[in-house]
């Protein structure tokens, strides 16, 4: 998918505030410097639409940024960074959770995780709660240019039978770095989004 004119549309913290266009929502969800916003920028071939930062959890929002008026990617905080005050960190996972509970527009929930470590107690936590919202879910294992081209799927495969033994999920490598490994993303996108 070729996405032309993706723009920001608002950073929201409270359900009045998340766009009422009844657009499908594609939902990223992952810990604090997983690369979310590369992710964006990544499939859309923009390299600053959405705000990266060397210094994890500075998003303490939920930034929804406008796919040509087809979807909306939503960038929620990330979750599990450690100098953030417990009294944030409370806050920060009240917004992800009203929002996975009250939009109802998600389409589609894509869970980044880091392609060179086990999933932490953190993820695993945050892979339980996805799985009891039922709404559709994809995995995408970030950062694999940080690994060996040759360790790539058996570490995808490695990943997937620790956090999701029954297969029931797809599992894609992803590179930012690189920008590989869009294809297969953006074909699961487009089915949830028609």
């Amino acid at each position: 998918m070729i996405i032309k004119n993706p723009e920001f549309r608002i950073s929201a913290v409270n359900p009045k505030q998340y766009p009422d266009d009844g657009l499908p929502q594609i939902v990223l969800v992952g810990k604090s410097n997983v690369g979310k916003s590369s992710f964006i920028n990544t499939m859309v071939n923009r390299k600053k639409l959405a705000r990266t930062s060397s210094e994890p959890g500075k998003t303490r929002q939920i930034n929804f940024y406008n796919m040509d008026n087809k979807f909306y990617f939503v960038d929620l905080p990330g979750y599990g960074y450690s100098k953030m005050s417990k009294s944030e960190q409370v806050k920060v996972g009240s917004f992800i959770e009203e929002y996975l509970a009250k939009s109802t527009n998600i389409a589609l929930i894509v869970f980044l995780i880091d392609i060179r470590h086990s999933p932490t107690e953190n993820d695993k936590l945050m892979y339980r709660y996805i799985i009891d919202t039922n709404k559709p879910c994809i995995v995408v294992a970030n950062k694999a240019d940080k690994i060996a081209v040759t360790k790539v799927d058996s570490q995808v495969r490695n990943l997937q039978d620790e956090l999701n033994p029954l297969h029931d999920l797809k599992f894609y490598p992803f590179s930012s770095e690189r920008k590989i490994y869009t294809e297969g993303i953006w074909e699961e996108i487009e089915n949830f989004i028609k």
